[in-house]
């Protein structure tokens, strides 16, 4: 599949880590996809853990809110 936009170095950065993924699993797409999809995962069970921590950090009263 071809992109009529030109490339950028956003993109040239993007096409390099897709190409690191791929190689890391061996060039099995499949298995790409899944460790890409364990790895997003995971981050999003740190984020929701950082967050009830700064919540329950907030409600103790150990962040102040900014007044302006």
């Amino acid at each position: 599949m071809t992109s009529t936009k030109p490339q950028s170095d956003h993109d040239d950065g993007l096409e390099a880590a897709v190409d690191q993924a791929i190689a890391a699993c061996g060039g099995d797409m499949r298995a790409t996809i899944r460790a890409l999809v364990v790895a997003s995962e995971f981050l999003e069970s740190e984020i929701s853990e950082l967050m009830k921590a700064v919540s329950q950090a907030y409600s103790r009263g150990r962040f102040r809110t900014y007044s302006g």
